[in-house]
């Protein structure tokens, strides 16, 4: 197989042509950074990918964790996997020099750590767990509580994870048990149990920091009563060294049809009454704080989508090039050799259905790694600002649209493989098992989209709404400059007045307190929103496509052919179909909301 984990053509594309990473070093903070420090980052990243994650894929799914003696066992291959992860520095890619990291735009991060989550999405989820819970504790918490339990973060030796589900809750936080009673030296006790924990437990570090979503005595009911703790799986002394086993029970494991190489575990706290937790921030802001690394998994879901429905991408066209079968339609003569699949047009549609979806959607993701970096390194408060905004209002369609989408993609690399697609011989019914995990993953698409029309859109007086109109306009804008652009420009400029239309009604309702009935087709508007925000980026690639066409290249000239048929596809096939589901926004359908239990 020529690449089985992503284009580097493609990444060099989207970073240097699309993206403009290299105007992120004229930015003080990225200053020592050029094209070749960046390069040398992705390089290794690709050949670690290739030479650890990559060969134990398979082996993980098929020989998932096991309880044993009350502990998860693993296959051996993932601890020197997550070592050379560590040891190359991709734990600490976009911390600073001084905090012995790299550095690194969380562009270049992002599209570093693309490359594990393509080769294998089990092993991966340790460290990135890690990541963001390292980064919510420098964020919010103590000083102490960085030095006893942020540094050993940082150094790889404590992994981290976040607690937040328990099992007559599911998703609804605001209904949460797990309790946590002030003890006399300022520490707390907390007991109850939480499930679906990735990464609870684990022999790849020395010890695991759970982040977990607990009540206070006195916390008023609702989501405004939730406090944040760390709780370590072993307690750790002043001097940094590890003391006893905490109180933190691994009770199992869950078995998932995907995604088996993550340990996703049922965790109880305090069953002995010594479960030793430290209040993270204020009391009662828990929420608030969990939601730092909440959004970053968010968008880490959605990349991970990303990257699964890429890896199949990449191994069902490889497989219709080389795979003989049938002849063409207008081919009468039996005797004449069987044609590779890929000439078959049925086939090609698959293909560039899935070459949409997924070049697509990376685009989409690493566009929201460089608005975070905007919103901490812009030239001005104004643009940091502005950047932040705008990923606030992405982030919902970040994680929901690739997951649904890429998932999509998964589907049809499985049917180009025809029968030999549904085998456990090839890899891509394991890439669609995996992939199928992340429309769950840090809230379904019904919660994501209730967060998008519900209070993204609306947030800071639509400030971000605004934005990313004036960016669509101005993208379409630009296109005009290329008349062979027109048949994909219009699509998406009559797409977007119709929905900016519905929108502004939507959030009308909203307004005048009509909830339950604005929301009810919150999805399909997630949806409509989603193929918008994939549209305006596909015309932007479109654009640099053109743009390197006529810079004469021959060399590149199929791949920039390539981006323009993509970007035909989608703008012409999927974008026009979406009015279908703005006509039912636009009218209110109420056909799922007032159906009744007892109908079904």
């Amino acid at each position: 197989m020529s690449e089985t984990l992503l284009s580097a053509r493609n990444l060099a594309f989207e970073l240097y042509e699309v993206l403009d990473a290299l105007s992120l070093t004229q930015r003080e903070r990225f200053a020592e950074h050029n094209r070749e420090t960046f390069d040398a980052a992705i390089g290794t990243a690709r050949s670690i990918a290739e030479k650890y994650f990559a060969p134990h894929n398979r082996k993980a799914d098929e020989n998932e964790p096991r309880y044993e003696n009350g502990a998860a066992v693993l296959i051996p291959e993932v601890k020197p996997a997550v070592d050379a992860f560590l040891q190359a520095g991709f734990l600490n890619a976009a911390r600073s020099f001084e905090d012995g990291g790299m550095q690194l735009p969380t562009l270049l991060s992002q599209a570093c750590f693309a490359h594990f989550q393509a080769a294998n999405a089990g092993s991966t989820s340790y460290p990135f767990l890690t990541m963001g819970a390292a980064n919510l504790i420098e964020s919010f918490g103590s000083e102490e509580q960085k030095q006893r339990f942020l540094q050993p973060m940082i150094e790889g030796r404590f992994f981290g994870t976040m607690a937040l589900t328990e099992p007559h809750a599911g998703s609804s936080l605001s209904d949460i048990r797990t309790r946590a009673e002030p003890a006399d030296d300022g520490s707390y006790r907390l007991k109850g149990n939480k499930i679906f924990i990735s990464g609870g437990d684990h022999p790849l570090s020395e010890n695991i920091v759970h982040l977990v979503l607990a009540k206070l005595p006195d916390a008023p009911p609702g989501v405004k009563g939730i406090s944040l703790f760390i709780v370590p799986k072993f307690l750790v002394n002043d001097d940094g060294s590890l003391g006893p086993r905490n109180d933190v029970l691994l009770a199992g494991l869950f078995h998932k049809m995907g995604w088996r190489g993550t340990t996703s575990t049922a965790l109880n706290f305090g069953d002995a009454g010594h479960c030793v937790g430290y209040l993270v921030g204020k009391p009662h802001h828990g929420l608030s704080y969990m939601f730092q690394m909440m959004n970053e998994a968010r968008i880490g879901v959605g990349m991970g989508a990303v990257m699964l429905g890429y890896a199949g991408y990449l191994y069902s066209l490889e497989y219709a090039r080389e795979r003989p079968q049938g002849r063409l339609p207008d081919a009468k003569d039996p005797t004449t050799a069987p044609v590779a699949i890929i000439n078959h047009a049925d086939v090609r549609r698959m293909l560039l259905t899935q070459k949409a979806y997924v070049e697509g959607a990376f685009d989409l993701g690493l566009y929201a790694a460089r608005l975070f970096d905007d919103s901490l390194t812009g030239e001005t408060e104004g643009a940091q600002r502005q950047a932040q905004e705008l990923l606030d209002l992405l982030t919902p369609i970040v994680k929901s649209w690739p997951s649904e989408f890429c998932l999509k993609a998964n589907e049809l690399a499985i049917q180009i493989l025809g029968g030999h697609g549904y085998t456990r011989e090839y890899p891509v019914e394991q890439y669609y098992r995996d992939n199928r995990l992340n429309p769950i993953h840090e809230g379904t698409h019904g919660i994501q989209s209730l967060d998008l029309l519900g209070r993204k859109l609306a947030q800071n007086g639509g400030a971000g709404l605004k934005h990313l109109m004036r960016l669509i306009t101005g993208t379409c804008e630009r296109a005009q400059a290329h008349p062979e652009l027109t048949a994909l420009r219009q699509p998406l400029e009559q797409l977007l007045g119709a929905l900016q239309g519905v929108t502004l009604g939507l959030l009308g309702e909203l307004a005048n307190g009509q909830i339950t009935e604005t929301l009810a087709n919150s999805a399909l508007y997630l949806k409509v929103f989603g193929h918008t925000v994939i549209g305006w980026r596909w015309l932007e690639q479109a654009i640099r496509a053109q743009e390197g066409l006529a810079a004469g290249n021959a060399a590149d000239a199929d791949f920039y052919h390539g981006k323009l048929q993509a970007a035909r596809y989608f703008l012409t096939w999927e974008v026009p179909a979406c009015h279908h589901d703005l006509h039912l926004l636009k009218t209110r359908d109420d056909t799922c909301l007032v159906m009744q239990q007892d109908w079904f």
